[in-house]
């Protein structure tokens, strides 16, 4: 029988470890613990880790996938914001206490400096709620960042990996397509979860691009895609002036999409990555013309 990658990876073993603290999981915080060992190990090999990966762990919560990582990676630096979890984590990572870090605080607001070592590898069981956020933000603050597979809710999966004309492709498809592309996924139903959550999950590997688009074309882009999404049942002209407002002119906004070659009776929806990074330079080149003000 094959050896357990975590021993906490149970509903007896999480029950335990919980209990053994005081603690009972927590709504609020989206706390809803792994306890499928197979599950772990599909992560674990998806990330495709190894002894020279400088892991990122957002929400270890008791350490389960935790301790999975610190068997496979080099070095793991571990987010949590609840505080109740500081000693249980002291605890059931113990033995890994040269090569594990945590880091008390929002994962959100997580700057370079707080993060001992430069991230090669973001893997987590998420918070949904920040899921999304976390995903694009890392991206965006750790170059060294090259490979995120994280566990979501499955509607959020869906937007990192829609294409156009998909309900789920939207301007957030866009910004993180900018950075980087799946690379491969599963999904995880709630039963494998302790408590079940109400919602199914997929976890997701996402590569960092090889050659990403230089900063500011890429902010320009985003900007483009957001306005393209202002008013997502609109065309991409009507959806762009309430998104611009009396900040570019109208003419200026034809003229935008005619350099582009965009139709501008076209939906935001259907435009491809390639059509939104000639929405990017044309707007860029705009913008830095001054000549859209109106």
């Amino acid at each position: 029988m094959e050896e357990r990658l975590s021993p906490l990876a149970g509903v007896r073993a999480t029950r335990e470890v919980l209990e053994a603290h005081g603690l009972a999981t927590k709504h609020a915080l989206g706390q809803n613990f792994l306890v499928n060992d197979a599950i772990l190990r599909k992560i674990v090999d998806l990330a495709e880790l190894g002894p020279q990966d400088r892991v990122l762990e957002v929400g270890p919560g008791i350490g389960t996938l935790t301790i999975a990582l610190l068997k496979r990676a080099g070095a793991v630096a571990s987010v949590e914001c609840d505080r109740d979890l500081p000693a249980v984590l002291a605890q059931t990572c113990a033995p890994w206490a040269d090569r594990f870090t945590l880091i008390e605080g929002d994962a959100v607001a997580l700057s370079r400096e707080e993060v001992p070592f430069a991230p090669t590898k973001l893997v987590s069981n998420l918070p949904y709620a920040v899921a999304a956020t976390v995903v694009l933000g890392y991206f965006e603050r750790f170059a060294s960042l090259r490979q995120a597979t994280v566990m979501v809710q499955a509607e959020v999966a869906q937007r990192m990996m829609a294409r156009p004309c998909a309900k789920n492709y939207g301007a957030y498809t866009v910004k993180l397509g900018l950075l980087a592309r799946p690379a491969g996924c599963f999904g995880v139903s709630p039963g494998n979860f302790f408590p079940p959550p109400h919602v199914q999950s997929t976890v997701i590997r996402l590569d960092r691009l090889q050659e990403p688009r230089e900063e500011g074309l890429r902010s320009a882009i985003a900007t483009m895609a957001d306005a393209a999404f202002a008013t997502r049942r609109k065309t991409i002209a009507n959806s762009c002036r309430s998104y611009f407002g009396s900040a570019v002119s109208p003419e200026a906004l034809a003229c935008l999409l005619e350099t582009a070659g965009i139709d501008p009776r076209r939906r935001g929806e259907t435009l491809d990555f390639d059509e939104f990074e000639r929405l990017g330079a044309a707007y860029r080149e705009l913008r830095d013309s001054d000549l859209g003000r109106a």
